[in-house]
């Protein structure tokens, strides 16, 4: 008999993220190109929504969020990683329907 497959469902405030690959190595205006490893101050990362529990209310499945990377929590499922972390501790929301936005576009 075949495992059983189960589904994942997000709790309460928990958002799940698989990190946008182009997060770690990148290129300066001028082109120059800056290895992941460089730190000159704390860096936020963009990733993709995957999941969402019942109390989040500003994102959506889809949806591409700016993070902290040392606030989170990183899980393997089915050989992918994904990060989990709280709504709360997420700092920005790229997407479609946006009513309060900077002007700015990824």
């Amino acid at each position: 008999m075949p495992d059983p497959k189960f589904e994942i469902q997000m709790l309460h405030d928990r958002v799940m993220i698989k990190v946008v690959e182009s997060a770690g190595e990148r290129r300066s205006s001028s082109g120059i190109v800056i290895p992941a490893t460089a730190q000159v101050a704390k860096r936020l990362i963009w990733g993709e929504v995957f999941g969402i529990g019942q109390h989040v209310r500003s994102i959506k499945v889809g949806d591409r969020v700016l993070f902290a990377p040392e606030d989170q929590y990183e899980v393997e499922v089915q050989g992918s990683s994904y990060i989990v972390m709280r709504e709360r501790d997420l700092h920005a929301v790229a997407t479609e329907r946006t009513e309060h936005g900077t002007g700015l576009y990824l």
